[in-house]
C-alpha cells in the first residue's frame, strides 16, 4: 500500500495530491510543490495553521483532480507526531471522499531541522495507520481503505530509503492486527476462540506455538489463572509463541494480559464500566502482534510471547473475596477483590516463563488499573521498572513511535499495603490510593532477579472517538513501541 514516489509531480496519476503547509515558513524545496503552495495565498480561510484545510480542484498544471493543503502550524512546533497525524488526517479525508489513491508531498528535512528518516518514517506510519477501517460487523460498508498511498520525495532520497515503506508496513500491520482483535466483541473472542485467532496468524509466520488448556493448567499448578476463570463457562487458555533464530544469545520475554471480558467477577463492575471491557485483552493483542511482526523483521534475539487468556465472570463457581489461592510459583494469594484479576494471570505467566525460559529481559503489557488512567489520562501509559537502563530505552522508543510512556515510581514502603494476615500476599492494596503502583509492586513479587518492566496501557489501549490516525476502538498501542525496543535491546 505504501510507496515512495519521484518524478514530475504535475504528471503523476492520482486521485489527490496532499501538500503540508506551515503557518510561518516554506516547508518544501521542490519547485513544483512551492508553486502549488503559493496558490493558497488568495484563500483567506487558509493560513497553514494547525487543522487548516483547503482543497483546490482541476488546477490546469496538475493531472490530479484535486490538490489538498493541510496546515501544520508554526514550523518550530512541527515534530514526528505532527507529521504522523497530518498523514493520518489526509488519508481519512480521502477515504471519506471515496478516493482510491493519494500522494503526499514530503516536507524538506533541512527546512524542518530533522533527519530525513525522522520525516519519512512517521509520515508513512500515519498514512498506513490512518488507512484502517473496522467495519466487520456493519452490513453497509460506507468507507473503504485506500488502495495506495505514496510519499513524494527526491530521487536521491528514494535510493537511500527504498526499503522503508515495507519496514513500516510490517510493523504497522501488527498494530492493525492488534486493533482488530481488541475491537472484536467478547462473544467472538472467548478464550479458546481468541487463542485460535492468534495461533492462526502466528502459524503463518512459522512461530512455534504451545497451547495449554484448562485441565493441563490445573495439572501444572496455574492456580491463579484457573481461579480467575473459575466463574466462566469459557475456560482459560495459556498460549506461548516463540521466535527462536539460530545463534541467538539473548532472550526477551513479553507477557500480555488477555482478559477477553472483565465483568469484575463477584466484585461486579458498576454500569458504565462494563461496556468496553472487551478491550481488557489489549496487552495480549499487543504481545501477539509484536511476535508476528518480529518474525517478519527477523531480529537476532530470541523472543517469547506468553499470553494468558481468561474470561472473568461471576457465577456459583467463581472465586470469592476472601478466598486463598496458590500461584504457579507456590506463593499463596488472598483474594480481596476479584476485579484485581489481571495481576493474577500475569503472575502465573511470569512465574512459568521464568522457570521454563530463563529470559534475560521480561516486559509485561497490560490494561491493568483504572488508577493509571486517573494518574496519566487516556493517552499515556505508565511505565514501572527498577532497571534504569531498560526504562530509558523504553522511554526512547516511546518518544520515537509516539506511543507515550511516563515512568512511575516503585517505592518499597508501599509493599506494606499488599500484606495479608492469612496468605503470603494480597491481590489488593489495603489503601485506596496509588493503585497503579501497588499493582506493579504485586507483579514485582514474582519477578526474582530478572530485568523487568511493566507497562500499564489501561489509558491508551482503547478510544471512543477517532483520532487523526486511529478509528474508535482498539488502538494497537504497544506494537510499534515494542518492535522499536527490540531493535535497541
Amino acid at each position: 500500500m505504501l510507496r515512495l514516489i519521484k518524478g514530475d509531480l504535475y504528471k503523476l496519476q492520482t486521485d489527490a495530491v496532499v501538500i503540508p503547509v506551515a503557518e510561518d515558513a516554506q516547508l518544501h524545496e521542490n519547485e513544483q510543490v512551492i508553486f502549488l503552495t503559493e496558490k493558497t495565498g488568495t484563500a483567506t480561510e487558509f493560513r497553514g495553521a494547525k487543522g487548516d484545510e483547503l482543497t483546490l480542484y482541476n488546477l490546469p498544471e496538475v493531472k490530479s483532480p484535486r490538490v489538498i493543503f493541510l496546515g501544520l502550524g508554526k514550523i518550530n512546533k512541527i515534530d514526528a507526531e505532527s507529521l504522523r497525524a497530518l498523514c493520518g488526517r489526509a488519508v481519512k479525508k480521502c477515504i471519506k471522499s471515496k478516493l482510491k489513491n493519494m500522494i503526499i508531498a514530503a516536507p524538506s528535512s533541512v527546512k524542518l531541522g530533522m533527519e530525513t528518516g525522522e520525516v519519512l518514517e512517521p509520515m508513512l506510519e500515519g498514512a498506513f495507520l490512518g488507512n484502517h477501517v473496522f467495519s466487520k460487523y456493519k452490513e453497509e460498508k460506507k468507507n473503504r481503505p485506500l488502495e495506495k498511498a505514496g510519499l513524494y520525495t527526491e530521487p536521491q532520497i528514494m535510493s537511500v530509503f527504498s526499503g522503508l515503506p515495507l519496514q513500516v508496513e510490517t510493523v504497522c500491520a501488527g498494530t492493525l492486527l492488534a486493533r482488530e482483535w481488541v475491537s472484536t466483541p467478547s462473544n467472538y473472542k472467548k478464550p479458546e476462540q481468541f487463542a485460535k485467532k492468534i495461533s492462526s496468524a502466528a502459524g503463518n509466520e512459522n512461530l512455534a506455538i504451545k497451547v495449554f488448556k484448562n485441565k493441563y493448567l490445573i495439572r501444572l499448578g496455574f492456580g491463579a489463572m484457573v481461579a480467575v476463570g473459575a466463574g466462566s463457562r469459557n475456560k482459560p487458555v495459556f498460549l506461548i509463541l516463540k521466535y527462536n533464530p539460530k545463534g541467538a544469545k539473548k532472550t526477551i520475554a513479553l507477557i500480555g494480559k488477555g482478559i477477553t471480558f472483565d465483568s469484575g467477577g463477584i466484585n461486579l463492575k458498576p454500569p458504565g464500566s462494563l461496556e468496553d471491557m472487551k478491550m481488557d485483552m489489549a496487552g495480549a493483542a499487543a504481545v501477539a502482534a509484536t511476535l508476528i511482526s518480529a518474525a517478519k523483521m527477523k531480529p537476532k534475539m530470541r523472543i517469547i510471547g506468553a499470553i494468558p487468556i481468561v474470561e472473568n465472570m461471576p457465577s456459583g463457581d467463581a472465586t470469592r473475596p476472601g478466598d486463598i489461592i496458590t500461584g504457579y510459583n507456590g506463593k499463596t494469594i488472598e483474594i480481596n477483590n476479584t476485579d484485581a484479576e489481571g495481576r493474577l494471570i500475569l503472575a502465573d505467566a511470569i512465574s512459568y516463563v521464568l522457570k521454563e525460559e530463563r529470559p534475560d529481559i521480561m516486559i509485561d503489557v497490560a490494561t491493568l488499573t483504572g488508577a493509571c488512567v486517573i494518574a496519566l489520562g487516556e493517552k499515556i501509559a505508565g511505565l514501572f521498572s527498577p532497571d534504569d537502563e531498560l526504562a530509558d530505552k523504553i522511554i526512547e522508543s516511546a518518544k520515537k513511535t509516539g506511543e507515550r510512556c511516563w515512568r512511575m515510581p516503585l517505592p518499597d514502603d508501599y509493599r506494606e499495603y499488599l500484606k495479608s494476615e492469612f496468605a503470603d500476599i494480597s491481590n489488593m492494596s489495603s489503601s485506596r490510593w496509588g493503585g497503579a503502583i501497588t499493582a506493579a509492586l504485586f507483579l514485582s513479587e514474582f519477578i526474582k532477579d530478572t530485568r523487568w518492566a511493566h507497562i500499564d496501557i489501561a489509558g491508551p489501549a482503547y478510544i471512543k472517538k477517532e483520532t487523526d490516525y486511529c478509528g474508535a476502538g482498539g488502538t494497537g498501542f504497544g506494537v510499534r513501541l515494542l518492535c522499536d525496543l527490540i531493535q535497541k535491546l
